[in-house]
């Protein structure tokens, strides 16, 4: 079975658009999505629709820190983040934010953990950044694969069985065989706001038949996505970014 990977979408329906669009031209068969579908980005409600009929339709949904601080706290944000949180509460209706408020911190299927932050203290959104996070993480999940995002920079961390960690940055659309004999830590990147300066948006394909990853880089429509930005009133910085991809 293919299935695609998709994290930090953050109101950005162009973005979020082209790599649905893409994932069902490979056929992908299921979709799992990481979390934090808003903030940032200037089309959070249409974004929380498209998550609410996908799940509908069988997909997997998980909360993210960003989905978690429009009914709860933000004060763990920077001052853009804040300022984007308390703009896209404004933009979201009680049904959207009670879809929202009642998403799941983790998935799990056999020996594959599905999280938006970190498999050993999910709602501590603490990021994995380094071999020494991921040596965290490795020592406290039991999980063969465990697939994250949160980051926003694609990064694919393993541990032999010698408990030696070790990392490395994908290509895009490239086979990575995620081998029996290591755990592995698959940081998916993001969709909606790229920070490895690379503007396209980002995803992954994980083929479970063949126990294999893929990520893909996906062009958008950049200039559409930061002129809603802007035109929102939104922190200039945020359209920025996408044009930047950091």
């Amino acid at each position: 079975m293919l299935i695609a990977l998709m994290t930090d979408i953050h109101g950005n329906r162009e973005a979020f658009s082209a790599c649905l669009a893409h994932a069902r031209s490979l056929n992908v068969e299921r979709l799992i999505l990481l979390g934090d579908y808003v903030g940032y980005g200037a089309d959070p409600a249409w974004v929380v629709d498209t998550v609410r009929t996908l799940v509908s339709e069988g997909a997997v949904a998980l909360l993210g820190n960003h989905d978690a601080a429009i009914d709860g706290s933000d004060e763990d944000m920077n001052p853009i983040a804040q300022e984007a949180i308390r703009w896209t509460r404004g933009q979201l209706g009680m049904e959207q934010r009670a879809f929202l408020a009642d998403l799941p911190l983790v998935h799990e299927e056999g020996n594959v953990l599905y999280v938006h932050a970190n498999g050993f203290a999910p709602r501590s959104w603490h990021y994995i950044t380094d071999t020494l996070e991921a040596a965290r993480h490795f020592s406290r999940v039991e999980a063969h694969i465990t697939f994250c995002g949160h980051v926003h920079v694609p990064m694919l961390y393993h541990m032999s069985n010698t408990a030696k960690v070790g990392s490395f940055s994908p290509v895009s659309d490239n086979e990575i065989p995620l081998l029996p004999t290591r755990s592995w830590l698959a940081v998916i990147g993001a969709v909606g706001q790229p920070r490895d300066g690379v503007a396209a948006a980002n995803y992954a394909i994980f083929d479970t038949a063949r126990q294999s990853l893929r990520y893909f880089r996906v062009p958008y429509d950049i200039v559409t996505a930061a002129r809603k930005v802007r035109e929102a009133g939104l922190p200039e910085r945020l359209a920025q970014r996408l044009e930047e991809g950091r």
